[in-house]
């Protein structure tokens, strides 16, 4: 795999592309090859001991690799489990931190450091969900692998952050809450009102931050076209005359769980900025939790992206959509688009294609 994304980033969009194929194949390759150096991971939720991912982990320490694991004891509901995978990890030599204080760590973010020929080469995964091979296989999520040198320094960056060797403000690439992530989304909105044909594509958990809200709105009001693909809670009213007449608001709603979080800013997908991360536009996401989210530079890989959400936005079997009473309506079904059949079909024909070499 490191062979690949030395000559590309890859974009995996789960359950469609495998999981133990993609995000566990690359944790476990960098735990078996001799030429890592060190692997860095953010752990929310996993499987718990028996899982791939904490077994690779151990394997590596095993082999005088410098492991590194930040896991987070506060994830609602799997505490006790946490506490004790992260015991067995301590016990197998993995440098084990449980994060910032007053900050709970929900950014999911891998770090690989190889030595090779040309030097030390840094290799990362951002992604919207956890580094569990359960849940990965009914959560919609997305992530990217990069061996981009600029996005493998603000890795290595925020994990120095999250074990309190540096106190990093600013990142080149990433956006990072609590220092940044709201205001450099609100930023993002508001450059879409100086375009005659501002575009806004956010596909998220939740939309709760007042703030992100109040400048959608002024979006709408200066002509700017805004699709909401917003799985949960969502506190903005679309469709109101005068305040948000240019503003949609849909769910998806099928087998698979819509995890995913992906902004899209701009009309024409050759100048779009996309991004993707672990960030729900909520004041705990943005204030009281560390969270990343990495722009997508690749043209194939933004065009994939602007697929899913094109192909969410044109769905009219698993839609609903959010009136501007507050209730909400199916959309009703006029050409049979259903979106997780169409993800599954166009993996297929990737995979086919050879998108992904099957040894990659």
């Amino acid at each position: 795999m490191f062979a690949v994304l030395r000559e590309r980033d890859l974009l995996v969009h789960h359950p469609y592309d495998s999981f133990a194929t993609s995000v566990e194949a690359f944790i476990d390759q960098a735990a078996r090859d001799r030429e890592v150096l060190a692997i860095k991971q953010t752990l929310y939720r996993t499987s718990g001991p028996a899982s791939p991912i904490v077994r690779a982990l151990i394997r590596a320490a095993a082999t005088g690799k410098q492991v590194f694991a930040l896991v987070e004891l506060k994830a609602r509901g799997d505490e006790q489990a946490n506490i004790a995978w992260a015991q067995a990890l301590e016990e197998a030599g993995v440098h084990v931190v449980y994060g910032v204080v007053g900050l709970k760590t929900h950014a999911k973010v891998t770090l690989v450091v190889r030595h090779e020929a040309a030097g030390i080469r840094r290799y990362v995964h951002v992604g919207t969900g956890n580094y569990n091979p359960r849940t990965a296989q009914i959560y919609e999520d997305v992530g990217l692998l990069s061996a981009d040198p600029e996005l493998g320094q603000d890795v290595a960056e925020l994990f120095n952050f999250l074990t309190g060797y540096s106190r990093q403000r600013r990142f080149g690439r990433l956006l990072v809450a609590p220092v940044g992530l709201r205001s450099s989304i609100i930023k993002l909105i508001r450059e879409e009102e100086n375009h005659p044909n501002g575009r806004i594509v956010l596909k998220v958990n939740s939309l709760v931050d007042t703030e992100i809200i109040d400048a959608l709105y002024h979006a709408s009001q200066s002509g700017v076209d805004v699709d909401l693909i917003v799985r949960g809670i969502c506190c903005l009213r679309p469709g109101v005359p005068g305040l948000s007449e240019r503003i949609r608001v849909r769910s998806i709603v099928g087998r698979y769980l819509e995890h995913s979080r992906i902004f899209r800013f701009g009309a024409a997908d050759k100048d779009a900025r996309y991004y993707l991360g672990s960030s729900d536009l909520m004041p705990r996401n943005l204030d009281r939790r560390v969270e990343a989210m990495v722009p997508v530079t690749d043209r194939d890989l933004r065009r994939r992206l602007g697929e899913i959400l094109d192909v969410c936005l044109d769905d009219d079997v698993l839609a609903w959509r959010l009136c501007p009473d507050g209730s909400s309506e199916r959309v009703p079904t006029v050409r049979g688009v259903n979106a997780q059949q169409r993800f599954s079909e166009l993996a297929l024909a990737r995979a086919q294609a050879g998108a992904i070499p099957p040894d990659a």
